[in-house]
């Protein structure tokens, strides 16, 4: 039996989120097609006759600017401390027209190498890629600048190549015992995963880059009622004039995203939802290491205040 921990690394959009429901064959990371949508250090757990994984989905690396972008980037860092080895995933077709365009990751590449861990390589949405024939240069390519890491072409969409991709962390993990029950399938609690769908429902129906000047935070969460549990959640706004965006006229916006929110936390708990959505102007509170760590604060994520 293995057990470990394996970070899911790379840079915004690669499809770190998409591959870890992929695996687990169910929905854990919420997913939208706008970058850097995953906020925190999302656990998945795959349990299976091999052991136990526990997969750690992180917000994409890139280059920080701003309180909001540098905690992103160090939860990143801090799942990969915290791992027994790490998936670094890249998009390919941003590359089969560049092969050298791999190389435009080197410091991820390298940071994930000088942290000794067992890592492999895998070169995400291999779908989109028509001619597959366009792949073969860039894994040469890879392999050049990373000769001693395993590389495999995958869709993390589709499942094409996920079967490969976890034999061979199975092969790299220690041997253990499974630490977590069977049907758990992270160690998130049920009030975290309620914000963030919530906050996908968000980035899917806002426009342009307001949905990276938004936060959730649930107030109170109760489950005592064994018919129906109760939902208090609070949107917050950088700008007033967002509130309004975020209402909608006549409230419709807000109403939409709360319905398919409710559905959605509903289906996850197993029993009906009620759920209250409330908007409040929180001002530049992306740039305010306090409150982004109080309105991001249902991970077990630190940040230095003075960062």
């Amino acid at each position: 039996m293995h057990f470990g921990y394996v970070a899911l690394l790379g840079p915004p959009n690669a499809g770190k989120s998409t591959l870890l429901n992929q695996i687990l064959g169910q929905k854990v990371s919420i997913v939208t097609p706008k970058p850097q949508t995953t906020r925190n250090r999302i656990s998945g757990i795959l349990s299976d006759e091999h052991g136990q994984i526990v997969f750690l989905d992180t917000p994409g690396v890139h280059a920080a600017r701003g309180t909001l972008n540098r905690f992103l980037v160090e939860a990143a860092w801090q799942a990969l401390s915290a791992s027994d080895m790490a998936v670094t995933l890249l998009d390919v077709s941003k590359m089969v027209h560049n092969p050298d365009a791999i190389a435009e990751n080197n410091r991820l590449l390298s940071k994930v190498a000088d942290a000794g861990l067992p890592m492999v390589l895998a070169l995400n949405k291999v779908d989109m890629v028509s001619d597959k024939a366009l792949l073969l240069p860039v894994m040469e390519n890879a392999a050049q600048i990373m000769p001693d890491v395993e590389i495999y072409p995958i869709s993390a969409l589709t499942g094409n190549g996920v079967d490969k991709l976890l034999q061979a962390v199975w092969q790299r993990l220690p041997e253990g015992s499974p630490m977590y029950d069977e049907d758990q399938i992270s160690t998130a609690p049920l009030r975290f995963l309620a914000a963030e769908i919530i906050r996908e429902k968000l980035f899917l129906e806002l426009r342009q880059e307001l949905p990276y000047q938004t936060a959730v935070a649930i107030e109170e969460f109760d489950e005592s009622d064994p018919k129906r549990a109760y939902i208090n959640a609070v949107i917050h706004v950088a700008k007033s004039n967002h509130k309004g965006i975020v209402i909608g006229k006549g409230g419709a916006t807000l109403k939409k995203i709360g319905t398919e929110s409710r559905q959605e936390i509903a289906e996850l708990i197993g029993m009906p939802v009620h759920l209250e959505l409330w908007v409040r102007v929180s001002p530049r509170w992306t740039d305010n290491p306090r409150a982004v760590l109080e309105l991001l604060g249902e991970s077990d994520l630190e940040m230095s205040m003075d960062s």
